[in-house]
């Protein structure tokens, strides 16, 4: 397929950008389907501020330092105390507190 460039404008600053040719061509290897919603600018910007949506990046919708996590309470099956873990627990497999689930996991080399 060959691609041209194209001349976008930006939902931030609605100044107009060029997306190349080969950024299109990387968009397509890539598999991703739509086109960038910001220029370059903008799109460093909003990563720098921690902002989401950025282009599919792993921190576009929590995790990697995305926040505060949400932990639920749950009984530990081995030991009976309450543990704290950040999943809804399911009730068809156990759930460990901290302590019994590191006597659990194979050791770290």
């Amino acid at each position: 397929m060959s691609f041209s460039d194209i001349t976008l404008t930006c939902k931030d600053c609605t100044q107009p950008f060029v997306f190349t040719a080969g950024e299109q061509e990387f968009y397509q290897q890539r598999g991703l389907m739509n086109q960038p919603g910001r220029c370059q600018s903008c799109r460093g910007a909003r990563r720098a501020s921690g902002g989401s949506g950025g282009g599919g990046y792993a921190g576009s919708g929590g995790g990697y330092g995305g926040g505060q996590r949400e932990m639920f309470s749950a009984t530990c099956s081995q030991c009976g105390q309450e543990a704290r873990v950040p999943f809804q627990p399911r009730g068809d497999k156990p759930v460990y507190c901290s302590s019994c689930f590191e006597t659990k996991r194979p050791a770290r080399y």
